[in-house]
């Protein structure tokens, strides 16, 4: 399988398409779920062309997995949660559905569920999760 350049990861990088950007350093990309499984639920991308694991390079999975964790405390903090759910699918029988590799990273409380796939979010909502968000990771 090749890399596609205009999946819609590769869009959103290139600012071709909007998105509630989380946080960006030279090598990673962080920005909230359109369709959230959780609140805070957000998708840490490389910013160089990857399909997933199984073509990343060691330098880019050491990246994305250095911001996931710092994701991960500040969904944590953010919405004051005592776990979080790392997700990440490779190929489509693997689950993956947009071919640029990602991790999903979602803060969790005891007890709940994830919300059902494919639902979209207030864009409201989703601009207050980012602040919240964002300020966190201010204090990390």
């Amino acid at each position: 399988m090749t890399y596609d350049p205009d999946n819609i990861f590769a869009k959103i990088l290139r600012g071709e398409l909007p998105c509630a950007k989380l946080y960006e350093d030279a090598e990673t990309f962080v920005f909230l779920d359109i369709m959230p499984r959780a609140d805070g639920h957000c998708l840490v991308i490389p910013k160089t062309p990857c399909r997933n694991i199984l073509d990343a390079s060691p330098a880019q999975m050491a990246a994305v997995m250095a911001t996931t964790q710092k994701m991960a405390r500040a969904v944590m903090a953010a919405f004051d949660a005592p776990g979080v759910t790392l997700q990440q699918f490779n190929e489509a029988a693997g689950g993956q559905e947009v071919f640029h590799l990602h991790v999903h990273v979602l803060p969790r409380h005891d007890g709940d569920r994830l919300r059902p796939p494919g639902q979209m979010a207030d864009p409201e909502v989703l601009a207050g999760h980012a602040e919240k968000i964002r300020a966190a990771l201010a204090q990390i």
